[in-house]
């Protein structure tokens, strides 16, 4: 099976790295340390080679190490399909986030054309029972995966409708003023609500043609207020209740990811926290799943504390599902023994911190 996968990955000055660098092959990588360590950072890192603000969706002088306060680097060879690339992104201190791909520099979204990378990382396992928001950017996330020109829908659309709303709030009223914003909002939302919906339908049946050790979810986009076909409409009518609450109250900003349990017939947000997390698992495999006809590879996989809530048959059935897809996962743990199950499927990184410095060791074995 074609690959994506990284094969070098280099650290400068990045959170507790002052200088780290790891060469490895495709298959799944196991890290493990204490707490605060420095085995998130790791991952954070391999996350800033795809477009966004990472995991963390950290600010840009966030991710600079303490107290240099140097800016910082990430340099990484990418395997993808048929091709290596080589990847450098960086930014100085108090500057914006540069980029460049094979030593030619290149917008964000770039990357979403050589590298597919999906994430789960723990505070997602409250998604289910906490506000729209953050099911909206999983969902968003993984539509980028199959459409990274996703992410400049979003963007424009958020754009006009934060100028809309500054409208809103200062009780203008002429309907000139209006009038562009909400024909780019409109243009913008059909797209965003197109590849949300894309991105559902591949993902459902993705679940349904995989046997899996993880619960099916049904899944389903859904709004406060209805989002009319003619969006543009729709917002000229609405400008005075609009007005009155200060904000946009329709469109696709307001849009919620509902997931049911299939096979119990019960709403996520009312599942255990363990069937909450075997769901969540559920759909980034699905994802990986659905990528593979889609962009040709498995995706990279970050799965941060992921064996921590799994019995020893659960983590068995996750590492077998992800040496199947062929996927190069990234995952961490407190203890090489969580990574037992794996055995020689997969290569091993130990980290520590020795006095606020983050050390990692390659290790072929545990």
């Amino acid at each position: 099976m074609t690959q994506l996968a990284v094969l070098k990955l280099g650290l400068s000055h990045f959170r507790s790295h002052k200088q780290a660098s790891l060469d490895l092959d495709a298959r799944p990588l196991a890290i493990f340390g204490p707490n605060g360590s420095g085995k998130t950072n790791l991952m954070e890192a391999v996350s800033l080679l795809s477009p966004g603000r990472g995991l963390r969706r950290a600010g840009i002088d966030d991710l600079t190490r303490r107290p240099e306060a140097l800016g910082w680097k990430i340099t990484g060879v990418l395997r993808s399909l048929q091709q290596t690339h080589e990847v450098e992104t960086w930014a100085e201190a108090g500057s914006p986030r540069q980029l460049r791909i094979d030593e030619k520099s290149a917008p964000q979204i770039a990357l979403g054309r050589i590298a597919r990378i999906l994430w789960l990382v723990p505070s997602m396992d409250r998604l289910w029972i906490e506000a729209a928001e953050g099911r909206r950017r999983f969902l968003d996330r993984t539509t980028l995966s199959f459409e990274p020109k996703h992410a400049e829908a979003v963007l424009s659309y958020e754009k006009a409708m934060r100028e809309r709303n500054r409208l809103l709030k200062d009780m203008v009223r002429d309907p000139h003023w209006y009038a562009a914003l909400e024909a780019q909002m409109a243009e913008a939302g059909q797209l965003i609500q197109a590849n949300r919906q894309r991105a559902i339908a591949e993902l459902t049946a993705a679940q349904a043609a995989a046997t899996s050790s993880f619960p099916k979810a049904t899944l389903e986009l859904t709004a406060p207020d209805p989002i009319p076909d003619d969006l543009q409409t729709a917002l000229a009518d609405n400008r005075q209740r609009d007005m009155a609450a200060g904000r946009t109250l329709i469109g696709p900003h307001r849009a919620d990811l509902s997931a049911i349990y299939a096979d119990k017939a019960v709403a996520a947000k009312d599942c255990s926290t363990g069937e909450q997390k075997a769901l969540l698992i559920s759909l980034i495999l699905a994802n990986a799943r659905a990528l593979i006809a889609d962009f040709g590879a498995p995706p990279i996989l970050l799965l941060d504390e992921v064996a921590a809530h799994l019995d020893a048959q659960r983590r068995a059935a996750l590492y077998d599902e992800i040496c199947s897809l062929g996927a190069q996962a990234f995952m961490t743990g407190t203890g090489p023994e969580l990574f037992a199950e794996l055995g020689a499927r997969a290569q091993y990184a130990e980290v520590i911190d020795n006095a606020g410095l983050s050390r990692i060791t390659k290790k072929e074995k545990i």
